[in-house]
């Protein structure tokens, strides 16, 4: 577990955090690159340097500016084709960082992350390092219909070799993607759509935050809500509505999927005793159900009541307004699942 202490601290937004990671990292290594789609929106690429696109939502905007378009490329409307050139960029000794716009479209290179990036290392016994990042954006809420709407998030835990990365805040947006980019493994790093605008105070100093290690937002001691990604302020806002109740919400961020601070999360669950688990990922195979699934052979004979998940439905994400809100994790499910938990 990590709390902040630094009073060094800068309101930024979620999508500036993401920018001002890449070029700090940039910067700091030449070694780091940045590829993908639009990233530089035909700048440079015999137009002028001024006015990159910077990505379908302008988190790489103004680093074509800054460190040319030997580091910042523009590449073809092929996901197989890009991430394969990441992979082998990876493997003879850069640092990529690649921007492969929504996590739906993974399906379409899914071979070379499976296959290539997961594995690399681990059968060349180490001899190779594979430190590349592939940045996707995820999540519900934007009226972007079902193809472009996904989560993923167990289908990339599930997979051994692959680092699964989740911020929820600016502070953890930034301090997460300089440690992914930092570490010599594949890193899968997932920016749910909403959180881009959101703004929050982001703490310089440490530099990184480290992988594996949940964050604590709120303090509380009748119940723990344990959220993946944007969920977290959702479960924020939810603690503060119980809080007007008399029931005091501990509110988790898992940070990363994998490694997951399972260690941590064990000891914030024995100091409520009840667990209510947040996720935007559909329930079956969820990672809902694999934390309650640990937390219940860790301390089953510790619990009050029976682990509360919240979820979206079982289904593809509606482009219906009023069915896509009804799909999705809300701040009402979440108060419910808490009153379930707290009256068992």
């Amino acid at each position: 577990m990590s709390i902040a202490t630094s009073s060094q601290m800068v309101e930024m937004t979620f999508l500036k955090a993401l920018n001002d990671a890449i070029s700090f990292s940039m910067r700091n290594d030449s070694r780091v690159i940045v590829l993908g789609e639009d990233i530089a929106g035909g700048a440079g690429q015999g137009a002028p340097l001024e006015g990159s696109m910077g990505g379908t939502f302008g988190v790489t905007k103004g680093l074509l500016e800054e460190f040319g378009n030997a580091r910042v490329r523009d590449t073809p409307i092929s996901e197989a084709g890009i991430t394969a050139a990441t992979v082998g960029a990876a493997m003879g000794g850069l640092r990529p960082i690649l921007d492969l716009m929504w996590a739906s479209f993974a399906p379409n290179c899914f071979d070379q992350i499976l296959n290539q990036a997961a594995k690399l290392r681990f059968m060349s016994g180490g001899q190779a390092k594979l430190p590349l990042v592939i940045r996707m954006a995820v999540g519900g809420g934007l009226r972007a219909a079902a193809q472009h709407s996904d989560t993923l998030y167990p289908l990339f835990t599930h997979i051994p070799g692959l680092k699964v990365v989740v911020p929820a805040t600016p502070e953890e947006a930034r301090g997460l993607l300089i440690a992914s980019i930092n570490d010599d493994n594949p890193v899968i790093f997932l920016e749910h759509m909403a959180l881009y605008r959101t703004t929050g105070l982001v703490q310089l100093e440490p530099i990184a935050m480290e992988l594996g290690k949940l964050g604590i937002m709120r303090q509380g001691s009748d119940l723990t809500i344990a959220c993946v990604g944007q969920a977290a302020l959702l479960g924020m806002d939810a603690a503060e509505l119980l809080a007007k109740e008399g029931i005091d919400a501990q509110v988790i961020s898992l940070r990363t999927l994998q490694p997951i601070d399972n260690e941590g999360l064990v000891a914030c669950v024995k100091e409520t005793s009840r667990l209510v688990v947040v996720e935007e990922g559909p329930p079956r195979c969820s990672i809902s159900a694999d934390i309650a699934a640990s937390i219940n052979e860790s301390l089953f004979g510790r619990l009050l009541a029976p682990i509360g998940r919240v979820n979206s439905a079982a289904t593809p994400v509606p482009f219906s307004p009023p069915l896509e809100d009804a799909h999705l994790p809300s701040v009402a499910r979440i108060v419910e699942a808490c009153h379930r938990v707290m009256t068992f």
